[in-house]
């Protein structure tokens, strides 16, 4: 079917297929045996290279499983160039380095994830982190995705990066983690909880960054579990930018972990200004950042993943409150965000911001005062 031409309201009238960035197969009992044994790469979406003009693309994969997506541990095991960090994780062994010629995209990967969230298709999930750590090299700045993306979440435009941009250049390779079959929590039952992102120098379009990803503190929660997800961008062996993004699986029997503060809600901060949050903004950060998840961008699509509507991206958050600061932002710093409660699209929220130090604490609410997100810039 085709597309809604207004751009302001979710795109209603896909099928289930397309929501995931592209139509999939409809699997019978005929098609099954065929859909099983398929590569991922047969799709000509994985060809296609999100990381902007300059990156390597050579056309080489990891080994391929099967519908479940390629299995990292066997990528590392089967790769005779592979270098152990020897770093620690929560799993008790060291991660091996598995480099891809080409940062993953993403289109199939999300088509993989809601594949196996089929009863019959997803098998057992990873008891751990994977102990693998994915990397890539060189992926250079698209500068008219970067100008996009500044226009999207409200950003100056400059030749130096918001600091959430790496994270959109790196996610397709975090996305390759998270999909595979060892990583503990599935895609579809992941919440985003908390994103921690550290600045160390500016970041500027000229840069050629090296992506590195891992996964690790899994720990019980009282919803389920929680795990954290590294992205680090490095330039000429100078760590620059890291990123930690905090997921949260949820599980019918609460676990033994941090439990929620159920004590009362202090009254919101006043607000220092007020933006309406259009439709179009789920659509417009999904096509500059390359996370189509349709429970942003369609009503369908978020009815079917347990909202009653789509909601906004939370990094769309994080970067639309540190552009209302980006004037006043240091050389360095560190960023940490923890996600409360979605916001709804549309919707109107309460941006707050105040000193604290050298640095700031800043908060989105709701019109009844319930927070969306309470963030702290150090």
């Amino acid at each position: 079917m085709a597309r809604r031409s207004r751009r302001d309201e979710p795109a209603d009238d896909l099928s289930v297929g397309e929501l995931i960035d592209g139509p999939t197969q409809a699997l019978t009992p005929l098609t099954r045996p065929a859909a099983l044994a398929a590569p991922s790469d047969a799709d000509p979406e994985a060809t296609r290279d999100l990381s902007g003009p300059g990156a390597a693309v050579t056309g080489e994969q990891l080994p391929q499983a099967s519908t479940r997506g390629p299995s990292l541990s066997k990528a590392a095991a089967d790769d005779p160039d592979r270098k152990a960090t020897g770093q620690p994780t929560s799993a008790p062994t060291a991660r091996a380095r598995v480099e891809l010629s080409r940062m993953p995209a993403a289109g199939p990967l999300y088509r993989r994830a809601l594949l196996n969230a089929l009863p019959g298709l997803g098998g057992r999930r990873g008891d751990g982190v994977p102990a693998v750590e994915l990397t890539v090299g060189g992926v250079a700045v698209d500068p008219e995705r970067l100008a996009d993306y500044d226009r999207v979440c409200g950003f100056r435009l400059a030749d130096r990066l918001p600091a959430t941009f790496p994270h959109v250049m790196g996610f397709p390779l975090a996305l390759r983690l998270i999909t595979a079959p060892e990583f503990p929590i599935p895609l579809t039952g992941v919440v985003h909880v908390g994103n921690r992102i550290s600045v160390h120098r500016p970041v500027t379009v000229a840069d050629r960054l090296d992506f590195t990803t891992w996964a690790e503190n899994l720990r019980p929660h009282d919803r389920g579990r929680q795990v954290d997800v590294v992205l680090v961008g490095s330039v000429d062996g100078e760590e620059v930018w890291r990123g930690v993004s905090t997921y949260l699986g949820r599980q019918g029997t609460p676990g033994d972990g941090e439990r929620r503060d159920r004590g009362e809600r202090p009254a919101p901060p006043a607000a220092t200004a007020r933006w309406r949050v259009e439709p179009r903004v789920g659509t417009d950060y999904a096509r500059v950042s390359g996370d189509h998840n349709p429970i942003h961008t369609s009503k369908l699509g978020a009815r079917l993943l347990g909202f009653p509507g789509p909601i906004a991206h939370g990094m769309w958050s994080k970067a639309r409150c540190l552009a209302a600061l980006e004037s006043r932002l240091p050389e360095a710093y560190t960023v940490d965000v923890a996600f409360k409660l979605p916001v709804p699209l549309p919707g109107t929220v309460a941006f707050n911001a105040t000193t604290s130090g050298s640095g700031w604490d800043f908060s989105l609410h709701d019109q009844r005062g319930r927070p969306h997100l309470a963030g702290t810039i150090r």
